[in-house]
Formats: structure tokens, sequence, C-alpha cells
């Protein structure tokens, strides 16, 4: 069974900084995606970035320009740099890893960003 734990969340004023990151265990061979989502409360789970194997990464437009996505292969942990962080980033923050066939999902990680 694959694991995937969250960690780097917390409550930061606006404009802050935040680095998530999200180590996968288990019986890995090799991740085809790494990525994160978020929801916040009463919303839909949204996507926020992607880095895939071949090394490119895709943002959300909400996020470009401010959040960057990183992966250590050997560590097999995904990186999200949160910079200049809004008050509608607000939100639980989810890691997914594609191993395929199979999708797996984080149990998240509150980001709360407040004066």
């Amino acid at each position: 069974q694959v694991q995937l734990v969250e960690s780097g969340g917390g409550l930061v004023q606006p404009g802050g900084s935040l680095r998530l990151s999200c180590a996968a265990s288990g019986r890995i061979f090799s991740i085809n995606t790494m990525g994160w989502y978020r929801q916040a409360p009463g919303k839909q789970r949204e996507f926020v970035a992607h880095s895939h194997s071949g090394g490119s990464t895709v943002y959300a437009d909400s996020v470009k320009g401010r959040f960057t996505i990183s992966r250590d292969n050997a560590k097999k942990t995904v990186y999200l740099q949160m910079n200049s962080l809004k008050p509608e980033d607000t939100a639980v923050y989810y890691c997914k890893v594609t191993i395929a066939p199979r999708e797996y999902w984080g149990p998240g990680t509150q980001v709360t960003v407040s004066a």
C-alpha cells in the first residue's frame, strides 16, 4: 500500500510564505506524476500544480508566479513553495501521486492565510 504524508501547513499572514512537502512510501517503483490540489470549505477540490516525470510542470492560473512545485525523485517527495500568500489560498492542501494505473491521495494539510 502506497502512503502519502503531507507536512508544512500552518497559519501565515497575507504576503507570507509556506513550503509544503509530501513524502511517498510503500511499493513504489516509479512515479508518473506528483501534484497538489486544495479544497476550501464549501468548495470543490481544485488543481494547484503538477510535476510530471519528464520534468514538466503545470500550474493553475491562480497560483502562477507565486507557487513553485518541485520534486526529489530519490526521496520520492514533492514540494510546493508558496509565496505571496493570499487569504483565498486558505484551504486543505492534498498531495496526489499517480503510479499507473492508480492514483493516491494524502490526508491533507491545512493552510490558513489570515491577519
